[in-house]
C-alpha cells in the first residue's frame, strides 16, 4: 500500500482531527515532542486547577474540607469512581479511586484468591510487569505456598506476545485465579479480555486484569464481560500525575464479599465514624479501600476526568488507532533499511495505545531522541516505546518523530551514547 510520507499529509490529518482542540488543555513544552504518555501523561490545565482547588480547601477550611468546599474529600473517591466507570464499561458503584496499582492488586488477590484442595494455583504470564508478579508471589507465600510451584506463568512464543490459546490451556482444574494485563507493557498487545473471561468462568476460575496500559486509551466493557475484578493506575493515559491515586473495579456479583485486607475507609460511609471495632464494609467497590484517601494525589483526577467526559473514550480510541497505524506505516516506509522491527500486533483489535519499535541499539537511540527533542521510552532489552496520545499529540509530531529517527540512523548520531539504560529507562 502506498504511504504518503509528506509533512503536508500529516498536516492534513491534523486539520481533520476532531480531538485537536484538547491539545491546548495540556502543558505541552515548546521544542519537545512528548511520546511517553504511556508511562506518564502530561499535566492538563484542568488537573492543575482541581489540584489547586483542593489545596485551597485545605488552606481555607482545615479539617472542614472533609465535608465542605468545592470537592468535599469524604465522598471524593466514590464520586471519581463513578466518573471513571465509563472508561472501563462499569456501573458507577463498581469502581473506586483508591490506593496504588500494587496495593490494589494485593487487596484483590487477598480477597479473591481462596485456594481449596488441589485448586490452589494462580495463572499469570511471563511478560507481565514485575510488580504484579512480586505481588502474586507474596500472596502465595502468605498462604504458605511455593511460588515456583503455584504461580504458573504462561510462556511467550516470541518474547513479544502471549497467545490466548496458551492461557486457556493453562486454565486447569488446579487453577483458582487468573491475573493478566489487558495490554502487555512492552509490546502493546491487547488481550481478548472477553474470551479469556468466558473461558475462565467455564472452568470455575475467577479472573482479574491489570488495566494500567489500556485505561484511558481503550474502551472496555468489564461489567458486560463479567470480569471479576480489575485494577489500574491513573498516571499514564488518564493523566493524574506522578504517583497519582489508582483505581479498581469489582463486579457487582461480588458485592457483599468481605475484602481480604480491611481498613476503615472501606467502611459503610454512614457508620464509619461510629468507631466500632466490628467492620461494616461498604456495599459496593468502596469496601476495597484501606486507608485514608490521598487527597492531593487524587485531586488532579477531577480535572482529568472532565476532559474524558468531553472527549469520550470511544473518540480517544479511534484517534489512537489511527495515529499508531500512521506511525507504523511511516516506520515501515522510512526506517525499514535500518534494522528496525515493529513488535506490537498489526491488527487494530489486538493493539494497545503505543508502538513497540525494536532495535539492537534501542537504549542509545532513545538517548539520541531525547537530546534532539523527542521523549520516548526504553524497555530492556531492545524496545523503544512511542505513544501518540490522542488528547495532546499531533500527526505532525508523529511524522517528525519518524523523520528524526531516520536522521539519527542516517547520520549515526546514536553512536556517541552507551547502549545501556539510564537509572530510569
Amino acid at each position: 500500500m502506498d504511504v504518503d510520507v509528506s509533512k503536508e499529509y500529516a498536516k492534513s490529518l491534523d486539520d481533520q482531527d476532531e480531538l485537536a482542540a484538547f491539545r491546548k488543555e495540556f502543558y505541552v513544552q515548546p521544542e519537545t515532542i512528548y511520546m511517553d504518555g504511556n508511562s506518564l501523561g502530561l499535566l492538563s490545565k484542568r488537573a492543575e486547577k482541581s489540584l489547586l482547588d483542593v489545596l485551597d480547601s485545605w488552606k481555607q477550611l482545615g479539617i472542614g474540607g472533609w465535608m465542605q468546599g468545592k470537592y468535599p474529600w469524604y465522598y471524593l473517591s466514590e464520586e471519581l469512581g463513578e466518573k471513571s466507570a465509563p472508561l472501563v464499561g462499569a456501573k458507577s458503584e463498581e469502581v473506586i479511586v483508591s490506593g496504588s496499582t500494587t496495593t490494589n492488586l494485593h487487596q484483590l488477590v487477598a480477597t479473591f484468591y481462596q485456594p481449596v484442595g488441589k485448586r490452589n494455583k494462580i495463572v499469570a504470564d511471563e511478560l507481565n510487569f514485575p510488580s504484579d508478579i512480586y505481588a502474586l508471589q507474596s500472596q502465595l507465600k502468605l498462604h504458605g505456598l511455593d511460588p515456583e510451584e503455584h504461580l504458573l506463568q504462561v510462556s511467550s512464543p516470541d518474547g513479544r506476545q502471549i497467545l490466548e490459546g496458551d492461557i486457556i490451556e493453562a486454565m486447569t482444574e488446579e487453577v483458582a485465579l487468573v491475573v493478566l494485563p489487558t495490554v502487555l507493557y512492552r509490546s502493546g498487545q491487547l488481550l481478548d479480555i472477553q474470551r479469556l473471561t468466558e473461558e475462565a468462568h467455564k472452568r470455575g476460575i475467577l479472573i482479574g486484569f491489570d488495566g494500567c496500559h489500556s485505561v484511558g486509551a481503550i474502551p472496555h466493557r468489564f461489567h458486560e464481560w463479567g470480569v471479576d475484578f480489575a485494577y489500574w493506575c491513573n498516571y499514564k493515559y488518564v493523566n493524574n500525575g506522578p504517583g497519582g491515586v489508582a483505581a479498581l473495579f469489582v463486579h457487582e456479583q461480588h458485592f457483599g464479599k468481605n475484602p481480604g485486607l480491611a481498613g476503615w475507609f472501606g467502611s459503610d460511609k454512614h457508620s464509619q465514624f461510629d468507631m466500632s471495632h466490628t467492620f461494616q464494609p461498604a456495599k459496593d467497590a468502596g469496601a476495597y479501600q484501606i486507608g485514608t484517601p490521598h487527597m492531593l494525589s487524587t485531586a488532579p483526577l477531577i480535572g482529568s476526568l472532565e476532559l474524558f467526559q468531553e472527549a469520550t473514550i470511544e473518540r480517544v480510541r479511534k484517534k489512537s488507532l489511527h495515529a499508531t497505524r500512521y506511525m507504523m506505516d511511516l516506520i515501515n516506509e522510512e526506517l525499514w533499511s535500518f534494522g528496525f522491527a515493529i513488535g506490537n500486533p498489526d491488527e487494530d483489535h489486538r493493539r494497545g495505545g503505543h508502538v513497540c519499535l525494536e532495535h539492537p541499539e534501542a537504549a542509545r537511540i532513545c538517548k539520541s531522541l531525547k537530546d534532539y527533542g523527542v521523549v520516548p521510552d526504553f524497555r530492556a532489552p531492545n524496545v523503544i516505546r512511542l505513544a501518540p496520545v490522542a488528547l495532546y499529540n499531533t500527526y505532525v509530531e508523529v511524522w517528525e518523530t519518524v523523520q528524526l529517527l531516520k536522521r539519527i540512523m542516517d547520520e549515526q548520531l546514536y553512536l556517541k551514547y552507551e547502549n545501556e539504560r539510564d537509572v530510569i529507562a
